[in-house]
């Protein structure tokens, strides 16, 4: 008997469902070039291409790093000059790309494992993190305005 109201539940809410609609492909094009982008990113912080992150980052970037400090995109891009940002592998666990404002601004969420590069005596270390990234498309294309992330326990 206790069957009876769950099942009618679920045959109310049918229609409901019904209702729902894919995602146009137009739609389904724009969350595949945010996700590439996503990977571009990760790939070029490890091989320090500077151009491409030039491009990447707007201007009034803020990064918030898994320990919570803060850089600018001149500070971003100087500390992977400088080696205090530091990656060996990006390696993408989750993602999840959400547009919005007619296509022209995305909100991304997932988790990554950043790989360091190999020390002196051969060891790495991996940090897994959960981010989230605002992405806005404007004159230079698609550009990150905020990072944030945070460390998750291993």
């Amino acid at each position: 008997m206790k069957t009876r109201p769950l099942l009618l539940a679920l045959l109310l809410a049918l229609p409901l469902f019904a209702l729902a609609q894919a995602p146009s492909p137009k739609a389904a094009a724009l969350v595949k070039e945010i996700e590439a982008l996503e990977r571009q990113r990760f790939e070029a912080q490890v091989k320090k291409d500077y151009a491409f992150l030039e491009k990447a980052f707007a201007d009034d970037l803020v990064y918030t790093h898994g320990d919570g400090h803060e850089n600018t995109k001149a500070e971003y891009i100087q500390s992977i000059k400088d080696g205090k940002s530091q990656y060996g592998k990006i390696e993408v666990e989750k993602l999840n790309v959400r547009t919005y404002n007619d296509g022209k601004t995305a909100v991304v969420n997932g988790s990554i494992f950043i790989t360091s590069p190999l020390k002196p005596d051969g060891s790495t270390s991996v940090s897994h993190l959960k981010y989230v990234v605002v992405q806005v498309k404007n004159k230079q294309g698609w550009q990150v305005v905020l990072w944030q992330s945070q460390k998750q326990a291993s």
